[in-house]
């Protein structure tokens, strides 16, 4: 039979005991009050970060993965942090990177490339990433989960990570890496910046002992500021096709396919995704604006045999497109990239039912002929909306202009009336009984209508951006601002678009 223990008796030595402790707890907290109060240059890290990568030390892409948690007692809104990856920019190339997969969502997630200021060994610049508002937010012991990135040179040539200040080729598996920094609201919340300055962290017993600088004066440009870019628009799907090839996988995430296999218009089955690229838009080829940033391009060329063609497609995925207005900045080719003129080449940007079997087949083009084809002369940009392809149930209008360059091109749906725009001009409008009535499929396409003579010669296409209202009547000017609005906080793909 077990003894019960007899209870615990506190006599007057116990009692100074307890006296003497809590003075100490006391004396502690208000020691810790004064060295930790809000603002305080040694405030505790609030947050961690976890890093892995499955891409060698060389390679075309780096893919760093991270994980950002709140270690803090307090919920952590997700538009006041911001990360940085550092790297050296190999042969001073021009980087630019993407999102492949977040439970957050990619459209929420912004993304920098940036010279350092104070440039170090391996890391004289960072991707910085940083979260829109109304993101989320992270509760106590919170995680963002997995956040998979790209970062790649936009001429496409393999990188060395081997010196890059943030890769670690060991970290397969999730670790906490102080190589990534994190800030909240512009202070320095977790890791080492390429300085040496490191953030305060939370069980420090003294900050004159901290290298903290978690205030907004960290050499890196860690300068503190307002809280991520605002909320996205509701109905709107942008891209500006920051992409690494037809085989990256944010293509797939984000709703794209470039086309490979059988099938008309133009010379049949000769369709091949390795004409979609995305080069990078220095150059005459550039957008007004565009800087280093990337483009769509479709190439089609050919030898003058069928067998020697290669035409190109780029496609959404899925019907993504109604009512509303779609705007597109293309850049039209009045002459070949190479080899002899003459060809009647296509390029065309439209919509188009996902089923072309449809009872509801629905689809709205632009379609320019620099050289003309089907027995008219060029140049000429034809515009047409279909009701039905089977009884060639259309209305169309030819406008016979030169337009190579770069255009802002505008197909708008709004109450019964399909417009066609170009650069704020009004081209061409029809009424109710042609418009679509089902969503469509976006495409951009560069094809040949026919072949007319031997010898090698190629036609591009480019397209700098596409963005898309739905249900409302928006100018072509008005989408401009909303895109460099975008790209000015380093948005590249959004979709806020209702799911079907």
């Amino acid at each position: 039979m077990s003894r019960r223990r007899p209870p615990r008796r506190r006599g007057r030595k116990g009692l100074i005991s307890l006296l003497v402790v809590g003075a100490l707890v006391a004396a502690g907290a208000a020691f810790y009050f004064l060295w930790w109060s809000p603002g305080s240059d040694s405030e505790p890290t609030a947050l961690k970060v976890r890093y892995r990568t499955d891409a060698p030390a060389t390679s075309a892409v780096a893919r760093p993965w991270l994980e950002v948690i709140n270690t803090s007692d307090k919920p952590v809104d997700l538009s006041d942090v911001t990360l940085r990856y550092y790297y050296s920019a190999d042969d001073a190339s021009a980087y630019a990177s993407n999102c492949v997969q977040t439970a957050l969502g990619c459209s929420h997630v912004t993304q920098k490339t940036t010279a350092a200021d104070d440039a170090s060994p391996g890391a004289d610049h960072y991707l910085q990433v940083g979260f829109r508002q109304a993101t989320g937010t992270l509760a106590p012991g919170g995680s963002t989960e997995g956040i998979g990135l790209q970062l790649y040179r936009v001429d496409h040539k393999n990188l060395d990570q081997k010196n890059d200040h943030s890769f670690d080729a060991d970290d397969s598996a999730y670790t906490p890496s102080k190589r990534v920094t994190a800030y909240l609201s512009g202070a320095l919340a977790w890791g080492e910046e390429p300085n040496g300055a490191t953030a305060a962290p939370a069980d420090s017993s003294s900050s004159s002992t901290s290298k903290s600088t978690s205030t907004s004066t960290s050499k890196s440009g860690s300068a503190a500021g307002p809280a991520g870019p605002p909320a996205l628009p509701k109905g709107v799907l942008f891209d500006d096709f920051n992409y690494t090839g037809p085989g990256d996988p944010a293509l797939a995430a984000n709703g794209w396919e470039a086309r490979s296999g059988e099938g008309g218009p133009g010379i049949k089955d000769s369709w091949s995704k390795d004409g979609v690229s995305f080069p990078t838009g220095e150059g005459e080829d550039a957008a007004p604006g565009q800087g280093q940033g990337q483009a769509l391009q479709l190439r089609a060329e050919t030898d003058g045999t069928p067998k020697g063609t290669r035409q190109s497609e780029f496609h959404s995925a899925k019907g993504t497109v109604f009512e509303g207005t779609l705007v597109a900045r293309v850049r039209l080719s009045d002459k070949p990239a190479g080899g002899r003129d003459g060809d009647h080449i296509a390029e065309s940007f439209f919509t188009i039912s996902p089923d072309h079997e449809s009872k509801k087949y629905s689809e709205l083009d632009y379609e320019y002929l620099p050289n003309g084809g089907w027995g008219a002369y060029g140049p000429r940009l034809d515009t047409t909306s279909w009701h039905d392809s089977a009884t060639n149930d259309r209305v169309t209008k030819s406008h016979i202009t030169k337009l190579g360059g770069w255009h802002t091109m505008v197909i708008t749906v709004h109450d019964g009336k399909t417009t066609y725009s170009i650069d704020g001009k009004e081209l061409f409008s029809n009424g109710s009984d042609h418009s679509p009535r089902e969503p469509m499929t976006v495409n951009f396409s560069t094809w040949f209508i026919d072949l007319p003579f031997k010898g090698s010669r190629s036609w591009d296409m480019q397209v700098d951006w596409l963005y898309y209202q739905a249900g409302q009547d928006v100018s072509g000017k008005d989408a401009q601002k909303a895109v460099a609005g975008l790209t000015a906080d380093g948005t590249h793909y959004v979709n806020t678009l209702p799911k079907p």
